[in-house]
């Protein structure tokens, strides 16, 4: 190898290149391709011996500058002349002239050894090796690292939500714990310990049976696992008396939450007078077990219940003769989400069938094709491969992705929207919208709440339940925008990340809206996770009217309804 760098030195001094060259061009060239990585490699004097064609993956040099005799200081300079910066301007506290920036370069070169990571736009970050033979012959390497570092990122973003989600549920005056699929204890906070005498280390990691009576146990095992199994919420009322004598009444509620094969178990418990009157969840069960005594009782709540919590189900009647004759295909292994889709697709009167695969999904695309049967929408679940959706889109079939909640809860409203948006891009019938009633049941919506953690949704949730506002949980930015327009709540509290769009375009767009439409102005009030003046600043520059932080506790949301609330608003709450 080294006779071959010295015949490729020599020939970097004159016109023609030997015939060997060729071979060990295209033996690095292999090198590069199974490493997927771009080689330089340049002699003693920085005249370039090899430049692997992979460096054009990353910076827009002309094909000319690859050749071996290139000055290294020119090939730099080229790269410079594309616009790359990397983070020089940050490092260095100010811009680099070309020359300095080329000096650098050319400094770092000639190191024995030198490594440095640098980010190439908002999403790509890139590696630099360089090694300096003892013969004076110098190689860099240069890869991709931008999956590695999007992983880094997600890990210490996940280690913060960890971290910041321990501190709200600490900071809940109620107590509240977290058992996995197989009831095995994976979170508690503070009040949970303080109530039950114990530390967060000796319950997480066990079981009730390791933890309380063979009875209490059983029969928090029976509840756990129909909640998991069903969806129901769970609530039980149990009388206790505790070492000061005093009688109460222990209100516990049990949701479950996460997806297919990832489902948690959140219960939260609530202290009652004695005297207190029932709950009203009770007149909505399906079952209710009544212990001999009275001491104990235990209800199971039907999943609509809580999909009245997430999404009104007054958005569900659509004039069904808009869709006769439409043709849709259901992707999705959720037998619950296929038989819920199914039915609603045959009541607005679709030609509808489902698949649990994207072999069963490609063989039905096929043989449709063939008959000549052309389909207008594919429902694709989120849990599917991404080989379904390429499917839709070799055979040209619009398709909405969706996870199993949304087939089931929201399959009529997704569709309105792509159809209406369909019919508004083609310039026919842009009159022609499909209806959408709401019902009275949403009338009045004091609190519009953005926030995509399911544990925070629950800590809203109960707040606002126990200080008694009529409220709407919107779990991306689209959402708080449409729930926004259909129901005008009296204040918005909009966590700032969202999927979709983050809390600053959502308070943009609801702005923009308002002034379009001369609506009457609804307070937005931005719920930051940290302190920073720039996002304070932002949340101002996108029409937000005031910031508090997480974790939230009543006193902070009761402070900031009184402020923003009108007083019909007040007038509606207390009356109700």
């Amino acid at each position: 190898m080294s006779a071959g760098f010295e015949k490729a030195d020599t020939s970097s001094k004159i016109d023609g290149i030997p015939a060997e060259a060729d071979l060990q061009t295209a033996l690095f060239d292999v090198v590069c391709d199974s490493l997927s990585a771009a080689f330089i490699i340049y002699d003693k004097n920085d005249h370039l011996i090899f430049a692997s064609r992979q460096i054009l993956d990353f910076f827009p040099l002309p094909s000319e500058m690859l050749k071996p005799g290139i000055r290294l200081r020119d090939f730099l300079g080229a790269i410079y002349d594309t616009g790359v910066r990397q983070q020089y301007d940050v490092r260095q506290g100010g811009s680099l002239s070309r020359e300095d920036w080329l000096s650098q370069k050319i400094a770092s070169h000639w190191r024995e050894r030198f490594e440095s990571v640098e980010r190439h736009g908002t999403d790509s970050w890139v590696r630099f090796v360089k090694r300096r033979l003892p013969g004076g012959y110098g190689v860099t390497i240069i890869s991709d690292i931008s999956e590695d570092k999007k992983r880094e990122e997600q890990w210490r973003s996940d280690l913060e939500r960890v971290q910041l989600t321990e501190d709200i549920l600490d900071n809940l005056p109620f107590p509240l714990f977290v058992k996995d699929r197989n009831l095995t204890y994976v979170a508690v906070n503070l009040a949970f310990c303080e109530k039950y005498q114990t530390s967060a280390d000796e319950v997480l990691g066990r079981k009730s049976a390791d933890l309380f009576s063979p009875e209490i146990a059983k029969r928090f095992e029976e509840s756990d696992r129909h909640v998991l199994e069903t969806g129901e919420m769970s609530i039980s009322r149990q009388r206790q008396i505790s070492r000061g004598g005093i009688e109460r009444d222990i209100v516990s509620r049990k949701h479950r939450i996460g997806k297919p094969g990832r489902y948690f178990l959140v219960s939260t418990m609530q202290d009652l007078p004695r005297d207190g009157s029932d709950l009203e969840e009770f007149d909505r069960a399906s079952a209710i077990t009544t212990s001999t005594n009275q001491s104990y009782r235990r209800a199971y709540v039907p999943v609509p219940s809580a999909v009245e919590r997430r999404e009104p189900a007054a958005m569900e009647a659509i004039v069904p003769e808009n869709f006769s004759g439409r043709k849709i295909l259901v992707v999705t292994a959720d037998l619950a989400a296929e038989t819920a889709a199914l039915r609603t697709l045959a009541k607005y009167g679709f030609e509808s069938c489902s698949v649990r695969g994207e072999d069963e999904e490609e063989r039905f695309l096929e043989i449709a094709t063939s008959s000549g049967i052309s389909l207008d929408l594919l429902i694709i679940d989120n849990q599917m491969g991404m080989r379904c959706l390429e499917l839709s889109e070799q055979y040209g079939i619009p398709a909405l992705v969706m996870d199993g909640f949304q087939i089931a809860n929201e399959l009529t409203f997704q569709i309105a929207r792509h159809f209406n948006r369909n019919s508004r891009n083609s310039g026919d019938g842009a009159d022609a919208d499909w209806e959408i009633s709401i019902s009275d049941e949403a009338a009045g919506l004091q609190v519009l709440v953005a926030e995509d953690n399911d544990i925070n949704q629950i800590v809203f949730s109960q707040i606002l339940e126990g200080l008694g506002y009529r409220h709407m949980i919107a779990a991306t930015g689209d959402e708080v925008v449409r729930l926004w327009a259909e129901h005008r709540p009296g204040v918005v509290l909009m966590d700032i990340s969202l999927p979709g769009f983050n809390g600053f375009e959502a308070a943009r767009l609801i702005r923009q809206m308002e002034e379009a439409g001369g609506a009457a102005r609804t307070p937005i009030v931005g719920v930051l996770t940290q302190a920073f003046e720039r996002d304070r600043a932002e949340c101002a520059k996108a029409g937000m009217d005031d910031v508090i932080m997480k974790p939230v506790s009543p006193d902070m949301l009761e402070t900031i309804f009184q402020k923003y609330l009108t007083e019909e608003a007040a007038q509606v709450r207390a009356s109700g």
